[in-house]
């Protein structure tokens, strides 16, 4: 009997703590998708701000997978609040800067 009252309770705590991180994300504006979105561009900023170091040698099928990726993670970065993100923000610039650089060698060649 005691072992299903424990149980009962670590359930409830569970589901407490899923409502809490629900509502946290909530009160910040978000939606749950665009936070899950927000995670996966966060990993996926460390590495491109490791290419965005060497850009100078990509070809151009890399710098066009480059753009669309970098594309994806500043619209899940605009979604979220930038205190969320400003530990990371010169890794963010890194990549914008980058990007920037392509952008303009692909106008102009």
């Amino acid at each position: 009997m005691l072992i299903i009252k424990l149980i009962y309770i670590l359930i409830f705590l569970m589901f407490s703590l899923i409502a809490f991180a629900y509502l946290q994300i909530k009160m910040a504006g978000m939606t749950v998708k665009d936070f899950f979105r927000f995670i996966q561009a966060n990993e996926m900023l460390d590495k491109l701000y490791v290419f965005s170091k060497k850009y100078e040698k990509f070809s151009a099928q890399e710098q066009i997978v480059f753009l669309k990726e970098a594309e994806k993670i500043f619209s899940a970065f605009e979604k979220v609040p930038s205190a969320l993100w400003e530990d990371d923000y010169s890794k963010y610039n890194q990549v914008l800067t980058t990007y920037k650089d392509i952008k303009v060698i692909r106008w102009v060649g």
